[in-house]
This record gives structure tokens, C-alpha cells and sequence, in this order.
């Protein structure tokens, strides 16, 4: 049922804070309702008009540039985008006076009845979201995936919406949703059927006072559930292993390392074979060579997948079929093109030190790396060790080039580019037979482009336009 409250916001004023695609999704959802909708961001017209046209501006209040708080402080409801910080001064005002602030993922999960897939962690997420979603459509489920990845929830709410006033079912048997910290700072009733941390590094330390203060709003991801729900944690990061001692859910655990301890059942490794025993007696998914994706990341998001999967009544042969077949997502390890003898590898996504770790581990030739752009407080010298045992040169951009630089401990072989074009060029010119190009920046993309997307379809185009 759709919660009493949200079925009272009509001609509510509400104001939806960001204008990214999310915002834009709540703003119509929002409208479906009957609320009396304003959106409202920092940015100007001119470098919001083309999300705009996905808006009836003649039913929506606009406040953009410098005077947009003001919507904010005559809102009886203020739902906030994801890159919106939570505890900016104006948001603050209006919780002082009694008004909440919540997330687009909030309010969205309150029109959805079909069950909540949800996962979140540092690193993995997408890839890990794209595999369960297609093991429940290869099974024959409609399935929506999105989220933080791609689609924004709100949009499955008003699809949901639409479809329950015509009197018709549902469009969703499962909703798989990518959820990041951002999304989970403000929630209040989000409550997914299974849900799970995939791993917990240091990263958006520009957003949150401590690791700590990150790792709790990672963790807000169970605070709904009850025993008839699934809560999912990787035993073998500590951090997040601990994190099952506060779960009200049925724990289940996944390790790549170590054997289950004796009061958790899950999913795990023996010798080459990845095993689960969700449904009550240990079964064989398939042999961890058989997983198309590379990496050791990729067979724990592989057995993530599989565990969503499985309880969600999908055969062990779709999900083999699946693992066998996903070629890995764009700008996650996504091999570009062979060049020469040469092989060049779009990561763009790796946007935190330890998705650039995984990526260097991921690999046995020699690296050209290229990486560099705006910091987010990781700690570039836990880079060093792998740069130096497996990085034939390492090519920096953008405005952490220097701090990269400085965190390599005697590392000599930099090369210091102002473009990606030159990064491109001094690599495929360097790079002989057998070695490989890697883009994983280990960094945000704002400096120099729109986002990672941005950054990785720029790369693949420069890429492909090298002579051969």
C-alpha cells in the first residue's frame, strides 16, 4: 500500500533540490500526486535548459542561480538529489522548523509494493546490479534496475502509479536498485526485500568527517528490514563483516577467502568453485574460470549476483548462462581495442583508490596507467606498492597529478600530461607489444569532464582514432 502520508501530498509545496536526472524524475512523480512541485538549483537556466524540456514548466515553479534557496525555505516537504549535501545551511533551516528532507530514493520507494533488490558498497555496484537484473529477465521476471546506476527509482514510481490507477498489476515482479551513501543519508521508510554491502574503502572523504560517518550512512541500507527480509555482508572486509551484529534481517554472508563461519550460511569459494547454500543445501554455481568478467572483484560481485539470484527463484543454470556471457560494463574494465600488440582498457568508473587497485590487480601485463583528476581525499600512497610492481609508466592528468606524483615513494617513470589526448598519444606511442593501456583514474572526473561517462567515452574515441 502506498503509504498515508504520501497519499496526502496533494497540493502540498514541495521542493526538489538538484536537477540531475533523479531530481527531474521526482519533480514528475512529485506532480503524478498532485503536489505543488518547484525545482530549484544553483546552476542558471542556460546550463539547466535541456533538463528542463523534460519538465511542464508551465506546472512546476522554477528557482535556479544564486536565489534558489528561497524554495526551499517555503517548502513543506524538500526531497534532495543524491550530489545535494544533506546538511547544507538552507536544508538545515527548513528541518529546524520542523519540515523533512528526504531523498528521491525515499520517496519513491513509498509507491513501489513489488520487492526491493537494493545493494550499495564503494566499489562493484553497477556491475553487481546489471548481473542480477539480467539473471531475473533471462528467468522471465519483469525487473526493473536502476537507481544510482542509470534509471532513476522515481521513474518505476510512476510507472507503478500509473498502472495502479488504470487498475491494472504492476509493471515490476523486482525492483534491483544500485543505492549509494549519497541516496542513503535521508531515508526513513526504505525497506528492501534483500539487501546488501558489497565492500566499504575510503572514498567521498570530501563529503563525510570520517570513514566512519561513511560506513553509517552505507549501513542505513538495513535499517528497515525484518526477519522476513535478507541482509547480505561480505566477510571478508572487515568493516562491513562487523556490521551484521546490528541487523534485524536474516544474515546471510559471502567470503572469497575463508570458509562460512558455522552461524551464517551464504555464498563462497571452495577451490575454483563458487558455491551457495542460500536456498538450504550447498549447490554449485560454476567454476570461478567460467566468469567472463576479469578480476577477483568480479567473482565477489559474481557471487553477490548469484545469492540475489537464487533467492529470487532464478534456476542455477540461467545464472552459469549469465556469468558465462556478461562481458562487464562500460567503463569498468572495458577493453577498448588491440592496437599493435598493444591492449587498451577503459576503467573510467575507477574513481576511488581502490577500484584503481583492483583494476592493477585485474591484470598481468605490464600497465601503462593513466590516471589523475580531482581529488576526493583517498589516500594516493596506498597506489604506490601495486604502481610499482606493475606499472611500466605512469601517466597523470588533471589537478591531482601532483599529489599522485608525490605519493609514489621514488617512483621515476611519470610522465605528466595536460590532456587526455596527450595521455592517449605518449601511451600508444610508449606501449610495445603484450603491454596494456589502462585508464583508472583513481579520481573524480569534474575537472575536465561532465562525469566518468564523459571522461571514458572520451578516452575510447581518442582510442579508436589512433592510426593502426
Amino acid at each position: 500500500m502506498v503509504s498515508e502520508d504520501i497519499m496526502d501530498l496533494a497540493g502540498t509545496r514541495v521542493t526538489v533540490v538538484g536537477l540531475a536526472r533523479s531530481g527531474v524524475a521526482a519533480a514528475r512523480l512529485l506532480q503524478e500526486v498532485g503536489a505543488r512541485v518547484t525545482v530549484a538549483d544553483r546552476k542558471g537556466r542556460v546550463e539547466l535548459n535541456a533538463v528542463l524540456q523534460h519538465l511542464d514548466q508551465s506546472k512546476v515553479g522554477v528557482a535556479l542561480g544564486s536565489g534558489y534557496e528561497s524554495a526551499i525555505d517555503s517548502a513543506e516537504l524538500v526531497v534532495i538529489s543524491p550530489g545535494v549535501p544533506y546538511r547544507m545551511e538552507a536544508l538545515e533551516r527548513v528541518r529546524r522548523r520542523g519540515v523533512k528532507v528526504i531523498s528521491e530514493l525515499e520517496i519513491a520507494s513509498r509507491f513501489l509494493t513489488a520487492p526491493i533488490l537494493a545493494l550499495t558498497g564503494t566499489n562493484g555496484k553497477s556491475t553487481t546490479v546489471t548481473l542480477i537484473g539480467k539473471m531475473l529477465q533471462q528467468s522471465g521476471k519483469r525487473v526493473f534496475v536502476g537507481g544510482n546506476l542509470g534509471t532513476a527509482l522515481s521513474e518505476a514510481a510512476e510507472h507503478s502509479l500509473q498502472a495502479a490507477r488504470l487498475g491494472r498489476p504492476g509493471p515490476f515482479d523486482f525492483l534491483v536498485v544500485e543505492v549509494s551513501s549519497f541516496q542513503l543519508e535521508t531515508v526513513e521508510q526504505f525497506h528492501p526485500w534483500i539487501a546488501a554491502i558489497l565492500n566499504v574503502t575510503l572514498d567521498h572523504q570530501d563529503r563525510y568527517d570520517s570513514i566512519n560517518d561513511y560506513i553509517a550512512a552505507k549501513n542505513r541500507i538495513f535499517d528497515n528490514q525484518t526477519l522476513s527480509d535478507y541482509a547480505l555482508f561480505n566477510l571478508d572486509d572487515a568493516r562491513v563483516a562487523a556490521l551484521r551484529r546490528g541487523a534485524k534481517a536474516r544474515v546471510l554472508g559471502f567470503t572469497r577467502t575463508q570458509a562460512l563461519p558455522p552461524d551464517i550460511t551464504g555464498t563462497y569459494l571452495d577451490a575454483d568453485r563458487i558455491m551457495t547454500a542460500v536456498t538450504g543445501r550447498p549447490e554449485e554455481i560454476c567454476r570461478r574460470d567460467e566468469i567472463r568478467i576479469i578480476g577477483n572483484h568480479n567473482i565477489e560481485n559474481a557471487m553477490v549476483a548469484a545469492t540475489y539470484a537464487r533467492l529470487s527463484g532464478c534456476s542455477l543454470d540461467v545464472i552459469r548462462q549469465v556469468l558465462r556471457e556478461f562481458p562487464g560494463l562500460e567503463h569498468a574494465l572495458e577493453i577498448v581495442r588491440e592496437r599493435r600488440g598493444v591492449r587498451f582498457v577503459n576503467d573510467s568508473k575507477g574513481t576511488n583508490v581502490d577500484a584503481t587497485l583492483k583494476a592493477l590487480e585485474s591484470i598481468e601485463a605490464p600497465i601503462w596507467l593513466i590516471a589523475g583528476g580531482r581529488d576526493k581525499g583517498g589516500d594516493f600512497s596506498r597506489l604506490a606498492p601495486a604502481i610499482h610492481q606493475r606499472v611500466k609508466r605512469l601517466v597523470l592528468i588533471g589537478e591531482a597529478a601532483p599529489l599522485i606524483a608525490n605519493a609514489m615513494h621514488g617512483y621515476q617513470a611519470i610522465i605528466r600530461t595536460s590532456t587526455l589526448r596527450e595521455a592517449v598519444e605518449e601511451s600508444a606511442a610508449g606501449a610495445a607489444a603484450g603491454e596494456v593501456v589502462l585508464l583508472s583514474p583513481a579520481c573524480a572526473s569534474f575537472d575536465m569532464f561532465a562525469d566518468y561517462q564523459d571522461r571514458g567515452r572520451q578516452f575510447k574515441a581518442l582510442v579508436q582514432s589512433l592510426p593502426a
